[in-house]
C-alpha cells in the first residue's frame, strides 16, 4: 500500500492545540445541554473559541469582510428534496428542479450540489434527468438562474476489481458531471464501513483507481463522510477469533485513508456537523498495549493539515443534546451552537472552499414550505458570517 505525503499534523499536536482533558470535555457537554455555548469543546480549540456571532441574522450587511464569498454560497439539494419531488399539478409551492433553482437563486445562492437527478414525473423534463439530454436541460436551468453545479452524491461502483458494467456507468456519471459544469463528483457514503486497516487499504486501491479515471475526465472525485469514518482504526494488538486486530494506534479511519490515497486524484467533503458528532463520540481508544488513551478530534485541524484535499463542505448546524448519543440535534444553519465563524477562519482558503448548506430534517409533512424556509434561513446566516 502506497502512502501519499500531504501536509499532515500529529495526534499530539491536536491534543496540545485543544488542551482539553476528557473530564473537562464531558463536563462541558453536560453543561452545554442546559445553556447555549460558543462551543469551546465542540467547535474549536479553546484558543480559537469566539462568541457565537454566527447567530447574526440578515443578508450579511454587517461590519467586516464576509467569511464565505458570495460566489461560494451553496446548498445541497437533499435539503429541499421534498420540493424537487413535489407534484407541480397539486401544489402552488415551487416544484421540480427548475422552480427550485429559481427560488434558491432568489434567496441568493450561487451554487448547488445534487443528491441524484430524480424529480416528480409531472415536473418539466420528467422524473429521471440522469441522461445526457436530462443533464443538458438541467444545465440550461442552472444557467438561466445564475447557478453553478459543484458536485453530486451519485454512483460509486460496488465492484472491485471493477466490472465492465460498473466502469461504463461510472464513466456515464462523469460525462453528466461535465455537461453540468461540475468540478467535483462524489458520493455520500464512506469508502468502507469497516474498522480494519486491511479493508481501508483495499478501499484506497479502489478509490485511487476511480480517482485516476475521474482525473482523466477533468473531475475531482470526492467522498463525503459522517461520524463513523472519524472513529479509530483497528490496526494492532491481540487478534480476535477471526484473526482481526482489536486495538488501535490512535489514527482515525479517514486520516489513514488520506495517507494512502493520492492527493492529486482523491478528495474529501467534510460534513462539519458529523465531524463534530465524531468529536463528541470518539475521544478515547484502546492502544496496542491495552491502555486507554485520549485523542480529542479537531475537525478544523484535519482540514488545515490536508488543505487542498477539502474543496467542499456541508454546512449543517446543531444544538447540544447529550442524551441522543450524538451530542447534537440538527437545526437550520446559523441557529445552533457549532462555531462556524471560528471554523471558517481556521481553515481559511475562502476562495477555494465550497460550503453547501444542508439540513437532513428540513422537509416536513405538516409544513410543506419548511425546507425552502430553512434553506433561506441557511443562506442568510451563511452570508452573515464575518471575519
Amino acid at each position: 500500500m502506497t502512502a501519499y505525503n500531504d501536509e499532515s499534523g500529529t495526534d499530539s499536536a491536536l491534543r496540545r492545540s485543544l488542551g482539553v482533558s476528557r473530564r473537562r470535555f464531558l463536563s462541558t457537554c453536560t453543561a452545554a445541554a442546559a445553556t447555549a455555548i460558543a462551543a469551546p469543546a465542540f467547535g474549536a480549540s479553546p484558543a480559537f473559541a469566539q462568541p457565537a456571532s454566527h447567530k447574526e441574522h440578515g443578508h450579511g450587511h454587517g461590519h467586516g469582510q464576509a467569511l464565505v464569498p458570495a460566489a461560494k454560497r451553496g446548498i445541497i439539494l437533499y435539503t429541499v428534496r421534498d420540493a424537487t419531488g413535489r407534484d407541480p399539478l397539486s401544489s402552488d409551492l415551487p416544484s421540480g428542479f427548475r422552480e427550485v433553482f429559481k427560488e434558491l437563486a432568489r434567496y441568493g445562492y450561487k451554487q448547488v450540489e445534487f443528491a441524484g437527478y430524480g424529480q416528480h414525473a409531472n415536473a418539466p423534463g420528467g422524473s429521471n434527468l440522469e441522461t445526457v439530454e436530462g443533464a443538458k436541460l438541467l444545465r440550461s436551468w442552472l444557467d438561466d438562474y445564475g447557478l453553478r453545479a459543484q458536485g453530486n452524491h451519485g454512483f460509486i461502483p460496488s465492484s472491485w476489481p471493477l466490472s465492465q458494467s460498473d466502469l461504463d456507468q461510472f464513466k456515464r456519471t462523469l460525462e453528466i458531471a461535465n455537461i453540468l459544469g461540475m468540478d467535483h463528483m462524489g458520493t455520500g457514503g464512506d469508502p468502507t464501513g469497516s474498522a480494519y486497516r486491511a479493508d481501508w487499504d483495499v478501499a484506497a486501491d479502489k478509490w485511487n483507481a476511480l480517482g485516476q479515471i475521474a482525473h482523466r475526465a477533468g473531475i475531482k472525485l470526492y467522498t463525503h463522510n459522517h461520524d463513523a469514518a472519524y472513529g479509530f482504526l483497528l490496526d494492532g494488538g491481540p487478534l480476535d477469533a477471526q484473526g482481526r486486530p482489536t486495538r488501535s494506534s490512535g489514527i482515525r479511519k479517514l486520516e489513514y485513508f488520506l495517507k494512502v490515497t493520492d492527493p492529486k486524484t482523491v478528495w474529501l467533503e467534510m460534513d462539519i456537523f458529523w465531524a463534530h458528532v465524531a468529536q463528541y463520540k470518539f475521544h478515547t481508544y484502546t492502544a496496542h498495549d491495552g491502555s486507554q488513551r485520549e485523542n480529542i478530534f479537531d475537525p478544523a485541524a484535519l482540514v488545515r493539515s490536508h488543505n487542498k484535499r477539502y474543496p467542499l463542505f456541508h454546512a449543517k448546524d446543531g444544538v447540544v443534546n447529550t442524551t441522543s448519543g450524538q451530542g447534537y440535534d440538527m437545526v437550520p444553519f446559523g441557529t445552533g451552537v457549532i462555531d462556524y465563524r471560528t471554523f471558517f477562519r481556521r481553515v481559511g482558503e475562502a476562495n477555494y472552499r465550497n460550503p453547501m448548506v444542508e439540513q437532513d430534517n428540513a422537509p416536513s409533512s405538516t409544513d410543506l414550505a419548511q425546507s425552502l424556509k430553512h434553506a433561506r434561513i441557511g443562506y442568510d446566516n451563511l452570508a452573515a458570517l464575518r471575519k
